[in-house]
């Protein structure tokens, strides 16, 4: 039976930082199955959104809630069970540099705990490490045993990925994940995520400043402009919007409501 209420649903979400609202009234459901992308311009609250939802952030005010519970009320051991349903592949992959590849990969599988599941030995989830590289189109015999200095730029983002997913997450959330490559590559990124997301059923979550990947791997789009969601619609009408903001923002456009802060 497919579910009617959102895997995460947000009402009256705001957080300051002293004077500056950085999120102001924020609402917003991401049905489950579907990839959500938030775009804005830096400092419109795309980051602090995604540590709230991640519950490392406490906003002033408002609920997150998600598979109907209210992450922030919560007993701390149920809060971490919920994060441990969350994968994450970070802007620029945080890998961590004294593991090998596969190590990396399995991180969450060796040293996380899901409820009702038995913890897994260093051999299976060696297996499941070179099972997940092969789905990011990566040779584990090859690249298993190297660290990530030893990877290109592209390479280690396709392991962030392959972390990401290694858990099967219900949730996953997406930092930037084309920044730092090249068009080509960040095509080849895109398409590994809705790849992987498909077989994975899993709900995500994407912020970034790149149009083209937004579209890629964007069911729905919403837009931040100084802490308020000002337009939310299909990924398919996004370059298309008559909204001034999104429009301007979505285009590049120098003229328009966005007026850049120049200091020289």
């Amino acid at each position: 039976m497919t579910k009617t209420y959102p895997k995460i649903r947000i009402r009256n979400l705001s957080k300051s930082f002293g004077s500056n609202h950085v999120l102001r009234n924020i609402n917003m459901d991401v049905m489950e199955g579907t990839s959500f992308v938030i775009i804005g311009g830096s400092g419109s609250g795309k980051s602090v959104l995604l540590r709230c939802i991640l519950g490392l952030m406490t906003p002033d005010s408002g609920t997150i809630e998600i598979d109907g519970k209210n992450i922030f009320e919560l007993p701390y051991s149920e809060q971490a069970e919920k994060l441990q349903e969350m994968g994450m592949l970070f802007q620029n992959s945080a890998l961590f540099d004294s593991l090998p590849i596969w190590e990396n990969v399995a991180f969450a599988l060796l040293n996380g705990h899901r409820k009702n599941q038995p913890r897994i030995s260093r051999a299976r989830a060696r297996e499941r490490a070179n099972r997940v590289l092969e789905l990011v189109g990566l040779d584990a015999d090859n690249i298993g045993d190297l660290y990530p200095s030893e990877l290109s730029g592209g390479m280690q983002k396709r392991v962030g990925l392959a972390r990401a997913i290694a858990s099967k997450p219900e949730i996953i959330f997406f930092d930037e994940p084309t920044t730092g490559l090249d068009p080509i590559m960040g095509a080849i990124i895109d398409n590994l995520i809705v790849d992987c997301v498909k077989k994975l059923g899993s709900t995500t979550i994407a912020i970034t400043h790149d149009m083209a990947s937004a579209q890629r791997i964007g069911d729905q789009v919403a837009m931040l402009y100084k802490g308020e969601l000002i337009w939310q619609g299909e990924a398919g009408e996004l370059m298309q919007s008559e909204n001034p903001y999104v429009h301007q923002f979505t285009h590049g456009l120098y003229a328009g409501p966005i007026k850049m802060e120049m200091k020289v």
